[in-house]
């Protein structure tokens, strides 16, 4: 029996992905719940399991652009009696079977050296469990320590790429080419110093293309071309749409942030202890953001063709990092969440963007976006809109800075803040207001808290 493997629907908008990578190689076995592959849409990344346990053929390669519903695979679904799939997968072969598979199997095309003992167990039963067969197979053919790389793949993933990188760093200085030689002289250099390696008892560098598409060397000039992923690509569309059809404008103030450090350090502990959550920065101005959006409704409304559509609720868009590019997930009716409420969906969400188990429903139906350049050490920027939202609030890095107080310089920690809103709807005076609004909740955090 054979189980197809296709591409999932994540939303009616969604016409097509990006098959971006396997973590299964073709006829390999698999297990039920096992990821088999990632793929990449303009909105979202997600990660898709196997459906049951068997044999995965693979049809469609990676990098290649596939519309939703396509098989790209198949599984031969292991069918015997008393068993479920799940139990053949993770049986281990009798000793009849094992001859069979090993005719089966290609015959390499030269003899490799028998890797290290603590090598393969340090790949294969090691902390990283989450390798792919390819990268574990080339860790310890190369007899590389994974433990110390550094994954760059999705959810922080060692890739085969981070392990030619972790052998090109690892090279001897000599080995490596001169900037100032010709292109036939750099292929010789490398030819060189691999016979060199293989003489002192060392593994050969690896002789396989890098994951970028092009590369061109002349000399010491050298370019990358890569294709732009389908997330990155809605990116660039919505922010040149962003600036093309928005009187976008930005006004800036800054917070003393004394009192709010204060009281999470008072509560930090008990907090914690009672929630499960951190008391952090952010659940915090979205309290601050809604208690201004109350009282500025305009800012919290869109512009639609000649009419201003008002929202009597308020999903307050968070802005996240992602390794694909940056995503906004919505915290919904955040009006109506406690504080670790809050502070438990953007938890929730980072550890979903992490797992790419983003659904497209998590992005859609923000009123009003926060945006935290702080944390990346931005003191100062001028964010831009999340179109079709007329307002989104920038945060920026906590500094100590000298403050005139009551007549004294004193040293306080500042943070600047940024209103970016579309001037068509909202006006100078609105935005000014509202962004004061805002500091005037942070500082005397009391207030939201108690909601006043």
């Amino acid at each position: 029996m054979k189980l197809d493997v296709r591409i999932p629907e994540v939303g009616e908008s969604v016409q097509e992905a990006v098959l971006a990578q396997w973590y299964k190689q073709d006829g390999e076995r698999v297990v039920k719940d096992e990821i088999l592959f990632v793929i990449e849409t303009d909105k979202v990344t997600l990660e898709i399991a196997a459906e049951a346990a068997g044999v995965l053929h693979i049809m469609v390669g990676e990098g290649e652009t596939v519309a939703i519903g396509t098989v790209v695979a198949t599984i031969e679904v292991d069918a015997e009696e008393g068993k479920t799939t799940t139990e053949a997968a993770r049986e281990q072969p009798s000793k009849d079977e094992k001859p069979a598979r090993q005719e089966a199997a290609p015959e390499p095309a030269e003899k490799e050296p028998a890797p290290r003992p603590e090598l393969r167990e340090q790949a294969e039963e090691g902390p990283r469990r989450s390798l792919s067969p390819a990268v574990r197979r080339l860790a310890v053919e190369r007899q590389v320590d994974v433990s110390q790389l550094i994954g760059t793949g999705p959810g922080g993933r060692i890739t085969k790429g981070d392990v030619l990188l972790h052998l090109e760093e690892a090279r001897p200085a000599e080995s490596r080419p001169a900037k100032h030689q010709a292109p036939a002289r750099v292929r010789a250099s490398e030819e060189e110093s691999a016979k060199a390696a293989v003489d002192r008892g060392a593994q050969a560098p690896s002789r396989e293309a890098p994951v970028v598409s092009e590369a061109v060397i002349t000399g010491e000039e050298r370019t990358s071309r890569k294709a732009m992923s389908p997330i990155r690509q809605r990116i660039a569309e919505r922010l040149l749409t962003a600036r093309q059809s928005t009187a976008t404008l930005t006004t800036f103030n800054e917070i003393d942030m004394s009192r709010l450090q204060a009281i999470r350090a008072r509560f930090k502990e008990s907090f914690k202890a009672k929630y499960g959550v951190s008391l952090g920065l952010m659940s915090f101005f979205v309290k601050a953001s809604v208690v201004a959006l109350k009282e500025f409704p305009q800012v919290n409304a869109f512009i639609e063709g000649k009419d201003i559509v008002y929202h009597h609720y308020h999903h307050i868009g968070v802005a996240v990092g992602a390794e694909r590019g940056l995503v906004v997930p919505v915290i919904r009716h955040a009006d109506r969440l406690t504080f670790a409420e809050i502070e438990r969906e953007i938890l929730d969400y980072v550890q979903k963007i992490k797992e790419n188990r983003l659904d497209l429903a998590d992005l859609e139906g923000g009123t009003f976006t926060i945006s935290n350049g702080g944390i990346y050490g931005s003191l100062l920027s001028t964010p831009i809109l999340n179109t079709p939202q007329s307002g989104i609030l920038g945060m920026h890095k906590i500094e100590d800075r000298p403050v005139v107080v009551d007549g004294e310089i004193v040293v306080r920690p500042m943070m600047y803040v940024a209103l970016s809103y579309d001037h068509r709807i909202v006006d100078g005076r609105e935005a000014v207001t509202f962004l004061k609004r805002i500091k005037e909740c942070i500082e005397n955090p009391e207030r939201i808290m108690m909601e006043i």
